[in-house]
């Protein structure tokens, strides 16, 4: 029988890599999911399922988004949405803008939302870095603001 070594100090390290998600947070990703997945699952209204904190490309390290919106015959995530505060808002809009416009990830519309301000931006490929005031998706038709019962 072979003895081993007994550590000094704690069996479990915990990393603490600094997410911040507060529950109002939450709550917004749990209600467009929930809002969005019962037009996929059930009522086969849409054909973009909705996935919370899903990597863009599961091929290699990417961005994660809030919300997408995948479609799975084509294996694209046509839309993303991002949800914010208020001091979180303008550095979410450039990452939004920079996977629609820079990357190649074939996302067509990206949202974001911030729950302190109840404020949406929409920004569609080829709007030339500047969103709109919108909580309406093109893509499904539908707007979203309509999933948010805060």
């Amino acid at each position: 029988m072979r003895n081993y070594p007994v550590p000094d100090g704690p069996v479990w390290h915990v990393h603490d890599d600094g997410v911040n998600a507060p529950m109002d947070h939450q709550r917004v990703i749990s209600q467009l999911n929930v809002g969005l997945g019962k037009l996929y699952y059930y009522d086969k209204a849409i054909a973009l399922e909705p996935l919370p904190e899903t990597m863009i490309d599961e091929g290699q390290t990417s961005p994660t988004p809030d919300l997408v919106l995948y479609d799975p015959v084509t294996e694209l995530m046509p839309i993303i949405i991002e949800v914010c505060h208020t001091r979180g808002q303008n550095n979410d809009l450039k990452k939004v803008i920079r996977l629609i416009e820079d990357d190649d990830y074939g996302i067509q519309e990206g949202f974001v939302y911030n729950y302190r301000t109840n404020e949406w931006l929409r920004y569609r490929k080829g709007d030339g870095g500047v969103a709109s005031a919108s909580s309406i998706s093109e893509l499904v038709g539908l707007d979203l603001a309509q999933f948010l019962n805060l």
